[in-house]
Parts: C-alpha cells; structure tokens; sequence
C-alpha cells in the first residue's frame, strides 16, 4: 500500500496575512464565547482558529496549503514546516482537528473540559503561529 499524497494548493506567500487574519477574528471570538460558557461555540472557534493558524504558516513558509478534504493533512504540512519545533506544533494541532468531528457533527454537546482543553491547546497553536511569521 503506498502512502496517499496531500492535497495542496500554490499560495501567495502575501496571502499569509489574510489566512492569519481569519485566526485572529477566530481566535478573539473563540476566547469571548468561552468566557461566556458557550462551550460549544468555543470548541468550533477553536478548531476554525487552529486551522487558519495552520494554512497561515504553512502559506508563510512554503507557498502552499492543505486543500484535501481530511483536514488532519494539514497537519503533515506543519511538520515540514522549516521551524524547530513545527514537530511539535503539528502534534498539537492533530489534537486539536481530531476534536472537530465531536464538536461540530455530534449530538453530543461541548462540555466545560472539552472546550477547556481545546481553547489551551488552540491558543498554543494560534501564538507560535503569530510569533513565527512576521510581516514587515
């Protein structure tokens, strides 16, 4: 069995700015519904934000983005990334993508820890992403 490709998209490297832009809006909407106990929202910001996170660095540094329909491929992207700990970093946001198949497709509410976990581990991701690209 041979390992299947990821799917990805050539990207303006400029276009950094727009995807980082997303996590933020994300990000900021995410800490404002979790202080609100809205844990589901929360949860759903939270995994929106990780990604635009994602597509940001991977756009900053390589010139492309995951476009396959398994959004855990992104994660591949991250660690290729030419960043010391982007190992890491992808491990992080595998936590985070494999959380949004309960939060979003479930019928299962978001619960106070779920979402607990997912905003620590989101805004981890979400600020190594904003102190690792740098816009002039």
């Amino acid at each position: 069995m041979t390992a299947r490709e990821t799917k990805i998209r050539q990207e303006s490297r400029s276009a950094a700015s727009d995807y980082l832009k997303k996590a933020a809006d994300n990000y900021d909407q995410m800490l404002l519904a979790f202080n609100s106990e809205n844990w589901n929202a929360a949860a759903t910001l939270a995994v929106q934000c990780a990604i635009s996170s994602a597509d940001a660095v991977c756009v900053h540094y390589r010139g492309v983005r995951c476009v396959s329909r398994d959004h855990l491929d992104v994660c591949e992207l991250v660690s290729l990334v030419a960043l010391e700990d982007a190992g890491e970093k992808s491990k992080q946001l595998r936590k985070v993508i494999a959380r949004k198949n309960m939060v979003q497709y479930e019928s299962r509410s978001a619960r106070r820890a779920d979402a607990d976990e997912i905003v620590k581990v989101t805004t981890r991701f979400y600020q190594w992403a904003l102190e690792n690209i740098r816009f002039k």
